[in-house]
């Protein structure tokens, strides 16, 4: 057995170390580096929705004591991604005759009908519909959070009409 003293040891590992540093330092003066690039890409698409809530004139109204114009409004919720233009259109409704057909907006109950209108403005002076027949759209531009929209809706006679619950049921589009 060899038997080596304390003094011997570290000698030793002192030039085991010495030894190692070297290697070392030879090594990183010897390698080799090499760069490159590459893309990093994301394509954000403009998107869009829209909603609405009923537009609501009355559960109680009474033809002989309700003054004309019945007016009542609406509100529709638009969100579009920040920047993206919008155009928002309605159409006449299911019991109109045609889906431009924006003069003969109605409300039915069974066969007994009541007119109605929609508008763009509080004043009710600009009929909402999709561009045609005398109609306009609403036109906006997308911030990336929900816009409100109102609607503004009129009935502008309650003569004749029949007691019942009148409905119909409008079609919103967005276009972006």
């Amino acid at each position: 057995m060899n038997k080596f003293s304390s003094k011997q040891v570290k000698r030793l590992v002192v030039g085991l170390g010495m030894v190692v540093a070297s290697v070392a330092a030879q090594m990183s003066a010897n390698a080799l580096t090499a760069t490159n690039t590459f893309q990093v890409t994301a394509t954000i698409t403009s998107s869009c929705t829209v909603s609405g809530s009923t537009l609501n004139f009355g559960s109680t109204i009474d033809p002989l004591a309700t003054a004309v114009p019945l007016d009542g409004s609406s509100t529709l919720t638009v969100t579009c991604s920040n920047t993206t233009p919008y155009a928002v259109s309605l159409n006449a409704g299911t019991n109109a005759g045609g889906a431009s057909n924006f003069t003969a907006r109605t409300l039915k109950s069974g066969s007994n009908t009541l007119g109605y209108q929609l508008y763009l403005d509080s004043g009710r002076t600009t009929v909402w519909g999709d561009g045609t027949a005398s109609s306009s759209t609403k036109s906006g531009t997308g911030s990336g959070s929900a816009q409100s929209l109102t609607v503004y809706g009129r009935i502008p006679s309650l003569s004749g009409v029949v007691p019942g619950t009148y409905t119909d049921t409008v079609t919103v589009t967005i276009t972006y």
